[in-house]
């Protein structure tokens, strides 16, 4: 398992929904609190005994400390699976300009299925999506039929991802 920011149904889709976040409590994100979140970003599934060794807390303190950054949406525990090795055969990444307010087209496109990461950007696009699909039909079916549909939706350009390089979760603490 890989800890990963914010809260969400998918891996990766519901961990970026709502990105604007309210500024976490301090306390959280002290020191320990710091430390704690390095512990899981490194193993999502370390007990709390462990990483109460090494941050210098009881398992009871680091259970409520975690259950703590959970709640705030500091924090999230999954489990991260490959999706071509799930049978997916296709990976894209979709830039869309948008007609109207980019953050309707984003929550209505943050509904498809397939759709497992949307950002509001700046620069070309309006918002970057990254879509898991079986194969170039099952691709083309949500690209014209699901995201082109949606109201507001004015261009799209697709690329399609050739091999994953690198994807880490670890972002590490400010």
């Amino acid at each position: 398992m890989a800890a990963a920011p914010r809260d969400a149904p998918g891996p990766r889709r519901a961990a970026r929904v709502g990105l604007a976040l309210a500024p976490v409590p301090a306390a959280l994100l002290d020191e320990v609190g710091k430390a704690i979140l390095r512990e899981l970003q490194e193993d999502g599934r370390r007990s709390y005994t462990a990483i109460g060794g090494a941050v210098g807390l009881s398992e009871a303190a680091v259970r409520q400390r975690v259950k703590a950054l959970v709640d705030s949406g500091v924090l999230q525990i999954v489990a991260v699976a490959d999706p071509i090795t799930l049978g997916f055969g296709l990976m894209a990444t979709i830039g869309v300009c948008v007609l109207g307010d980019s953050r309707v087209v984003a929550d209505a496109l943050s509904e498809i299925e397939e759709v497992d990461y949307c950002v509001l950007t700046s620069g070309r696009y309006d918002l970057q999506l990254e879509v898991v699909c079986r194969d170039n039909e099952h691709l083309l079916s949500v690209i014209n039929d699901r995201i082109r549909a949606v109201e507001g939706v004015r261009e799209t350009e697709t690329s399609i991802c050739l091999r994953v390089h690198k994807q880490t979760y670890n972002y590490g603490t400010p």
